[in-house]
């Protein structure tokens, strides 16, 4: 049976291999070493361009995730990273030279707009920042010099999107190539590829391992690409450990199941905060009262696990509700298992300026909600308790 007929969530459990019956590991091995073995010198120089060298260039083990996640995103070809951060930075680091121009959306993952805005002017490369919504003003944006063009949708963590389809276009008719973040929406949700995305980034450490239990980035797509982009990650160094790997591989198999249930999980606590008297506004894609719901309709199959929300109240009772939660736990990071809940203007937004957190929508009373797979009632119940518990400061507050 071809593997190009298989449907995404068979893909998730067995990767780039080919299902049959053979003799073997049902699991694939960890080879957990920095080097390898050769019988001559001869076959060293073979070696060098191959994942039997040093661990640096690549790994048997590594191999296998890099092309299971190349069939899950529908691409050709993909590389492991350390963390999502070395993924964005080593991917753009081998696409541009001083003197180029980039153009990125607004808004951004913080770590990823402080290396555009505050480390690239250093190696004398510009980016300018342009609004996510206004997909035209990416090509107004469009110098003589610009190279690529960066995305991410949706956004950290107001849920913004950008019109794929658009953006694609207009980057081809200006020879640009395009990267995309696709970590909150994974490919269960939606693939860029399909929509001409030359390549696509992930922090695998969240939805792809699942398990708040690894560190890894991912980059995808064109092989080409992929090859220019693999020289600069051995000089720069920020390879993934085998046993990372691993782990990411046994992730991988239960990322539609989860994603699936993530995204029912979402929707009900969206539509639960929407007629909460506590909650002053809701960012989620899939709801009726988001204004790009028609464009997430189109080009994803669900919303995600995660979701934003202001308290109608100050700073002040945005950090108590957080405190008060006792399901969802205390922590940065989402996609994994367990619900999460943090404050961006503190972890995710705390390097950003001030004057571009308020531009993104990013403020003090905003909440963010990584939902995990536990029954959705309980996590609801949970908020419900939660905003109780902060009413008496909130009413005080309204009569001061």
């Amino acid at each position: 049976m071809d593997r190009k007929q298989f449907k995404i969530d068979t893909v998730a459990v067995h990767g780039d291999a080919q299902p049959e019956h053979r003799s073997g590991p049902l699991a694939t091995p960890i080879y957990q070493t920095s080097t390898f073995e050769v019988v001559d010198s001869e076959e060293q120089r073979r070696a060098t361009t191959t994942d039997r060298f040093y661990t640096r260039y690549g790994n048997p083990t590594h191999t296998v995730a890099e092309k299971a996640i190349a069939q899950l995103e529908g691409t050709e070809a993909s590389l492991l990273f350390s963390s999502g951060m070395a993924a964005i930075t080593t991917s753009v680091l081998a696409l541009v030279r001083s003197g180029d121009h980039i153009v990125a959306q607004a808004d951004l993952y913080g770590g990823a707009l402080k290396f555009f805005s505050q480390w690239f002017p250093k190696f004398g490369v510009e980016t300018t920042l342009v609004e996510t919504a206004d997909v035209e003003a990416f090509g107004r944006a469009v110098r003589p010099n610009t190279r690529l063009m960066y995305l991410e949708s949706p956004t950290n963590p107001t849920l913004k999107l950008v019109d794929l389809d658009r953006a694609v276009a207009i980057a081809r008719q200006h020879k640009l190539t395009t990267l995309i973040d696709n970590t909150f929406a994974t490919p269960v949700n939606q693939r860029p590829a399909e929509h001409g995305v030359d390549l696509v980034l992930h922090s695998g450490t969240k939805y792809f391992a699942g398990h708040s239990d690894l560190i890894c980035g991912v980059v995808t797509g064109r092989r080409r690409l992929i090859d220019e982009i693999r020289d600069t990650r051995t000089e720069l160094g920020g390879s993934m450990d085998p046993h990372a790997a691993f782990l990411l591989l046994r992730g991988l198999k239960t990322l539609v199941v989860r994603v699936q249930r993530q995204n029912e999980n979402a929707l009900r606590v969206a539509e639960f905060l929407e007629t909460h008297t506590g909650v002053k506004r809701v960012y989620y894609p899939f709801l009726s009262s988001h204004p790009q719901r028609a464009l997430a309709q189109r080009q994803m199959s669900g919303g995600g696990g995660l979701l934003s929300f202001e308290v109608d109240g100050t700073g002040e009772d945005a950090r108590k509700f957080t405190e008060a939660l006792r399901l969802f736990a205390l922590a940065p990071s989402l996609g994994g298992v367990d619900s999460l809940v943090t404050i961006p203007v503190i972890t995710s937004h705390a390097m950003v300026r001030p004057e571009e957190r308020k531009n993104m929508g990013v403020t003090e009373q905003l909440i963010r909600l990584a939902i995990g797979i536990e029954n959705a009632e309980d996590l609801i119940a949970d908020l419900e308790q939660a905003f109780t518990a902060i009413a008496p400061a909130r009413q005080h507050a309204h009569v001061g």
